[in-house]
């Protein structure tokens, strides 16, 4: 029995173009065929960790598979009854040769289904700042391919049309035509003053864009050394972009900063990190896992009727906890009349999740000000219940212990190195990273183990360093880094917030 293949449309590059349906059909396939075009974010993020995955990427002249080749893939995998994603940059059939897999597909008898995707001929004006059409300019847009063999004999190409048609022109494919491309539209009667635009890695946190007219842009795209994959775009309305521009003018666009959080909680400083025009690079370099033993956990949910306080310093230790008295054949009611304290807004947005009211959200979120809270509101002589990670700092159990409470402190989980993380090394070498992040004193430490403590602050000198609030801050500091960023708010809004007023964005 033969599988299916679906045609998938990646869109031009920012994952947050893929349609819905791409991504689910990528998170059920087990092959994924992909171009050097889908953005491998894509790939991380909907595929199945078991599926195949089959790199197809073509260059100028360097082809991983030929499309040949790529055809016989498609069929095979077909042929042998499995689900396939073939993951296309842009749209399959916008120059994307989809056609020509799809009638493989049909002669080898396989069921196939195409899912368009946005095409960067759209998706990268758009991206900076042009609309391909605009009342006043025109009513009109043509797409072309860029590509086409120099050599033949004759173009299959109109010039004269495309030159004298008052719409837009956008070229795909057409970076090394360039001055081809030039010389026949003004041959042919475009006027020497028309407005170009180069767009580079369009709707890509890296995307570059080269303005100029047909008289001018050979000699600046040479100048900036401009290199593909460029869209072309000819027309009046390339003037627009001055006014309409809005991608790659946020306070953060093109900066490159380096997540260390665990995978779980990595993407929430990500997507704010993206909203501002960054490049988060996710680089976990701990993992959140239980207790080495559920002993003292569940001695505690036992008699968890007679605490008078909860106490939670991280989200980490809500959700875990919680899990655990789930476990237990046990839900929230099991609290009795517990009142509850989260050490700052992620925590109690992870209690408040979970229905449960939260009592005490301190001024600072550290655990000085949780503790100068709960003891102003009286501690002497109540249970407190203080579930954390198995490293985390006495502080707050011994100042409670002190104003007369009874502490109980018990391990809900712990952190542990996250495995092999040199890669970042060489990137940190190479100078590709702007920017690092620390959310908690653990992704300090850790990263540091991960790249040897006498290297780290070397290779992090010539970033800019950023710490959630002043706790995290020290363990960088007593490591011998130096920190040039720490948050006026301790959370992963106000960690963004600080980088983008220390890079010019505030």
């Amino acid at each position: 029995m033969s599988g299916r293949v679906y045609l998938i449309g990646a869109g031009p590059g920012d994952p947050g173009l893929l349609t819905q349906k791409g991504a689910q059909l990528l998170g059920q396939a087990e092959v994924v065929v992909y171009d050097r075009l889908a953005n491998p974010v894509l790939i991380d993020r909907h595929v199945s960790p078991g599926a195949e995955r089959i790199y197809a990427g073509k260059a100028s002249n360097r082809h991983a598979l030929s499309q040949e080749e790529i055809n016989s893939v498609l069929v095979q995998k077909g042929l042998e009854g499995k689900t396939v994603a073939r993951l296309h940059g842009g749209d399959p059939f916008v120059f994307g040769r989809g056609g020509e897999e799809a009638a493989a597909l049909v002669a080898a008898g396989i069921p196939f289904e195409v899912v368009p995707g946005i095409t960067s001929a759209i998706a990268a004006p758009a991206y900076a700042g042009i609309p391909v059409t605009h009342r006043g300019h025109n009513t009109s847009f043509t797409v072309v391919t860029g590509h086409e063999d120099p050599s033949k004999v004759e173009s299959t190409i109109q010039w004269e049309g495309l030159a004298t048609a008052v719409g837009t022109l956008v070229f795909l494919m057409g970076m090394e035509n360039l001055a081809l491309i030039v010389e026949r539209l003004v041959a042919h009667g475009r006027p020497v003053d028309t407005p170009v635009a180069l767009i580079r890695w369009g709707t890509w946190p890296k995307q570059e864009v080269l303005v100029g007219t047909l008289a001018d842009i050979v000699s600046k795209a040479s100048t900036a050394s401009f290199k593909p994959p460029v869209v072309i775009v000819v027309g009046t309305v390339v003037g627009l972009r001055s006014q309409l521009r809005w991608w790659d003018n946020r306070p953060l666009f093109g900066k490159r900063v380096l997540v260390t959080r665990s995978r779980e909680q990595a993407s929430a400083l990500s997507s704010l990190l993206r909203e501002q025009g960054a490049e988060p690079v996710e680089v976990p370099v701990l993992e959140i896992v239980p207790p080495g033993s559920y002993d003292e956990m569940d001695a505690a949910i036992a008699r968890l009727s007679g605490y008078d306080w909860v106490v939670f310093t991280s989200a980490n230790g809500v959700r875990l906890f919680l899990d655990r008295l789930q476990a237990l054949g046990r839900d929230v009611r099991a609290l009795g009349s517990a009142r509850l304290a989260a050490i700052g807004p992620a925590t109690a947005d992870e209690l408040r999740r979970c229905r449960l009211k939260v009592d005490l959200v301190p001024a600072e979120y550290v655990a000085e000000s949780v503790a100068r809270e709960l003891i102003a509101l009286g501690v002497q002589g109540k249970r407190v219940l203080l579930p954390r990670a198995e490293m985390a700092r006495e502080l707050l159990a011994d100042e409670l212990e002190k104003a007369g409470a009874s502490v109980d402190r018990v391990v809900s989980y712990r952190t542990v190195p996250a495995g092999e993380i040199s890669g970042v090394r060489g990137q940190l070498e190479a100078g590709e990273i702007d920017v690092v992040t620390f959310a908690s004193s653990s992704t300090v430490s850790f990263l540091a183990q991960g790249l040897g403590k006498e290297d780290t602050a070397s290779l992090l000198s010539r970033t800019l360093v950023a710490c959630i609030g002043p706790i995290t801050a020290d363990t960088a500091r007593g490591l011998g880094i130096r920190v040039d960023v720490v948050a006026k708010q301790y959370t992963v809004a106000g960690l963004v917030d600080a980088i983008t007023e220390a890079m010019g964005g505030g």
